[in-house]
């Protein structure tokens, strides 16, 4: 597994994300990925308090990770309200058990699973009107890419109606690759530049790319070629072949 967070390259106030990563059990562990809104009160404030709710509910063991995760993301909505600062978060969470994951995701920070040879095998949907159009064919990603309400969210954690989209468990394969990450990634790559960097070759080689390709785009101002400098930040695992 590879972590990478960052601030945005055009800011110089602090990173609003967060990430980490949970240890329940020898084979039982839980990542997630938290965005706090940019341009709202105590974002870096929200994720953390986000990471940090879904971490003290995962310490309970009278309960299934799948229970715990629910509770925490209840909690993480509940803590964010009472804060009382306005802010927000997304989050996106997958919890593995062996060679199994599921997904768990609110907002617009996104989960992909894909195989050795970019074959698709999860992507969640964004929880905004543009990812929304996308998944109902109304827009294309490169039309997405570059829509001007791209940074819309419909569904945070922080708000009254939130909901949590949960995934079905899916197996990985031994060389399969899995990616949380912020939307300061897919902002800026498009889904097959992300796949092609990502599906083969040592992780820590593949999160070099990312990051390369990623702050290259920020600091790009070709209009051919999306540039929305943002927060970045992503987690990379690949389960190790058995012996």
């Amino acid at each position: 597994m590879v972590c990478y967070t960052h601030r945005s390259p055009d800011k110089e106030t602090v990173n609003e994300d967060s990430l980490a990563l949970v240890d329940i059990a020898p084979d039982t562990s839980v990542l997630m990925v938290a965005d706090g809104l940019g341009g709202q009160p105590g974002g870096a404030t929200a994720s953390e308090i986000a990471i940090q709710a879904l971490a003290h509910s995962l310490e309970r063991t009278d309960r299934t990770p799948r229970e715990a995760i629910l509770e925490g993301f209840d909690r993480a909505n509940h803590q964010i309200r009472d804060n009382g600062a306005g802010s927000a978060t997304t989050l996106a969470v997958v919890e593995i058990q062996a060679n199994r994951l599921r997904p768990y995701h609110v907002g617009d920070s996104m989960i992909i699973v894909t195989g050795q040879r970019g074959k698709q095998k999860l992507f969640t949907v964004s929880h905004s009107p543009v990812g929304y159009a996308v998944e109902a064919g109304l827009l294309n990603e490169e039309e997405a890419i570059h829509h001007e309400e791209r940074h819309l969210i419909s569904n945070v954690v922080g708000a009254e109606d939130m909901n949590i989209s949960l995934g079905s468990l899916i197996t990985l394969a031994p060389r399969d690759t899995l990616l949380l990450a912020s939307d300061g990634l897919f902002d800026n790559l498009y889904y097959e530049e992300i796949v092609a960097l990502i599906r083969k070759g040592p992780l820590r080689s593949a999160a070099r790319r990312l990051v390369e390709l990623a702050h290259h785009r920020m600091a790009c101002r070709d209009n051919a070629q999306p540039c929305h400098p943002d927060d970045l930040s992503f987690i990379l695992y690949r389960p190790t072949p058995r012996q």
